[in-house]
């Protein structure tokens, strides 16, 4: 079974611990900051549309993507409740990106962009938001760290709701920094459970190897925070931010000859 089909029933129930709302006042603190007045925003890899649907009631007009229509189909739902502009979603992959028009910032939150595992969907998702976020405007990512991703290697976890019982368990490999997770979700069924199998695969990036792609894709002034904090992360952080500006043209070897001529 494909990544989130099964898991998009259960993913709220299941991630109860995340601290959303939390994490979209940290966001509006940082779209407030922003180098242009913030209007419309992309939330990039939405998932459920939890974050997205918030961001919305703060007032911003949310466009929503997510490459998985079993979870576009829970955020149109949830989205139904909104109180003032309903957010827009739209079933996209990260690297095929296409929006109508520019946005004056983009967030990717919970490790979504850990999931693109390879060097050129990495590279084509960030020339893409450089794309269609206006010059100036924020892209605000966040991602595992590498240490944390290490350490769940062999790891077993369970989680169980009222409904909803899921195991899984992870396998790193060093060698190609692929964190890959099986998990069983077991779902009610009336008076009978329902199995489920899924596959997860994230990629280790690094600080050094996210922000040499950021600089080559034409974004500039890029710092790194612990999670949901101003300050650079602490040793051994977990999940790490990406705060970055987009530039006015990518950072391409003809761009940097005409610099330095």
């Amino acid at each position: 079974m494909s990544s989130y089909q099964a898991l998009a029933l259960s993913y709220d129930a299941l991630t109860t611990d995340v601290g959303y709302r939390r994490r979209a006042e940290y966001l509006d603190r940082l779209l407030k900051k922003s180098r242009l007045p913030v209007h419309t925003v992309l939330d990039l890899a939405c998932g459920t549309g939890t974050l997205t649907c918030l961001l919305a009631e703060m007032g911003y007009e949310m466009i929503g993507v997510d490459g998985s229509e079993d979870m576009l189909a829970q955020a149109q739902t949830k989205a139904m409740n909104v109180k003032g502009e309903r957010p827009l979603f739209l079933h996209q992959t990260m690297p095929k990106l296409d929006l109508y028009g520019t946005v004056e910032a983009a967030v990717s939150c919970l490790d979504s962009i850990n999931y693109l595992t390879d060097l050129r969907d990495l590279k084509r998702t960030l020339e893409r938001l450089h794309l269609f976020i206006a010059p100036g405007g924020l892209l605000v990512f966040d991602v595992n760290s590498v240490e944390k991703m290490e350490t769940l290697d062999g790891q077993v976890f369970l989680d169980e709701q009222e409904d909803v019982y899921c195991v899984w368990r992870a396998s790193y490999s060093r060698r190609s920094r692929i964190l890959t997770y099986g998990m069983d979700i077991f779902q009610r069924r009336g008076q009978m459970w329902q199995r489920s199998t899924e596959e997860h695969r994230e990629r280790a990036w690094s600080v050094e190897e996210l922000t040499e792609q950021l600089t080559a894709a034409g974004f500039t002034d890029i710092h790194v925070w612990g999670d949901l904090k101003h300050t650079p992360p602490a040793p051994g952080e977990q999940r790490l931010i990406f705060t970055a500006i987009r530039g006015l043209e990518p950072q391409t070897e003809k761009t940097q000859k005409r610099k330095r001529a």
